[in-house]
């Protein structure tokens, strides 16, 4: 076999300011791994994908980095998952992951055979509805909704406490019971204050919310998810979380409701596995979120998602968020996910 390995630099652009309790974002970089056999002329592809401000890759060394990546393949001829140093640079890792298993699946952008790679069955996601005013929610709302979605995650913690609670009331007055509601609160919350803020939340009936506080504090955020009236997922806190060791630390001393796993944020697929069964034998709860991939990798990480048999929602609805996307198989039909070949 002759490998030859490269990468380029893509800067997505967002159709309309996408927001969150830490601002609003208006494009962001990913850059695309690409590892070519030679003899057969197929392609694997894998994205590495960052958000700034919450990444831990640094983004000034990515290039640098995958040129590393790149040489070592286009020298050793080794089609090795395992880089050393890539610990600090999950979002490369998951790139690098992607590009070796679409590579061996023949450059189709299959990574895994499985009934949603076939075509044969889709993997059910949540509504996403966005930061921004409180007219401007409920109308995303509603065409969730509308669209077909039982399940909608809204982003808090940006605007007004006040504003989001009548946000959710006018909601529950509208759709009734039967819609399930998550919030992702992406730390938004002081440490005082969380308790009574979950409190005040709990009377709409809410599913679950995204990290309360800011990550770091174990200790608090054992007593929130020990005493909340709403069941707690830690996203942020397993960022930057390595090893065998620390995750199980995290989950003891915490013990959350669920976690969220962004394989970008948190060193690709096999760490995600980890977490995964770490979680499962002390009975916390998962689902997989995008975390603003392009396509592409949002292709390879529902793959992945559907390889697991998820029961719950999922958090994979962000294909259409870019002006410049790549061209996908990936089709939204009412709430679920959906891979065309």
């Amino acid at each position: 076999m002759s490998y030859s390995a490269s990468f380029e630099k893509h800067l997505l652009k967002f159709k309309k300011p996408a927001g969150t309790s830490r601002g609003f974002l208006l494009e962001k970089p990913c850059w695309l791994l690409k590892i070519k056999d030679n003899e057969q002329g197929i392609e694997g592809i894998g994205e590495c994908s960052i958000i700034p401000g919450l990444s831990i890759d640094n983004e000034l060394l990515i290039d640098e980095w995958l040129h590393a990546v790149c040489n070592k393949i286009n020298e050793t001829q080794n089609l090795s998952e395992h880089f050393p140093g890539l610990e600090k640079f999950p979002a490369i890792q998951l790139a690098l992951e992607s590009a070796i298993l679409d590579l061996k699946g023949g450059g189709k952008r299959v990574l895994f055979d499985n009934p949603f790679s076939r075509g044969e069955e889709g993997i059910k996601i949540n509504g996403l509805v966005w930061m921004a005013g409180v007219e401007d929610m409920f109308g995303q709302a509603k065409d969730k909704i509308e669209t077909g979605f039982s399940t909608l995650k809204f982003k808090i913690g940006a605007i007004d406490f006040e504003a989001e609670l009548n946000l959710l009331q006018k909601v529950r007055n509208a759709f009734g019971q039967e819609i399930e509601i998550r919030l992702d609160a992406n730390g938004a919350f002081s440490n005082d204050e969380a308790l009574a803020k979950l409190e005040r939340l709990s009377k709409f009936h809410i599913h679950s919310i995204e990290q309360p506080i800011k990550p770091g504090n174990w200790a608090e955020m054992q007593k929130i998810c020990k005493n909340s009236p709403i069941p707690i997922a830690l996203d942020e806190e397993l960022i930057g979380i390595a090893g065998t060791g620390q995750k199980t630390e995290l989950l003891k001393t915490t013990q959350p409701q669920y976690i969220i796993l962004k394989p970008s944020l948190i060193g690709g697929f096999k760490a995600a596995d980890e977490w995964i069964a770490l979680a499962e034998e002390k009975s916390t709860g998962w689902w997989a979120t995008s975390a603003l991939e392009s396509n592409i990798g949002l292709n390879a990480i529902s793959q992945w998602t559907a390889e697991k048999n998820p029961g719950l929602p999922q958090g994979l609805g962000t294909g259409g968020l870019y002006v410049n996307n790549f061209p996908s198989g990936l089709k939204t039909i009412r709430e679920k996910l959906w891979f065309v070949r």
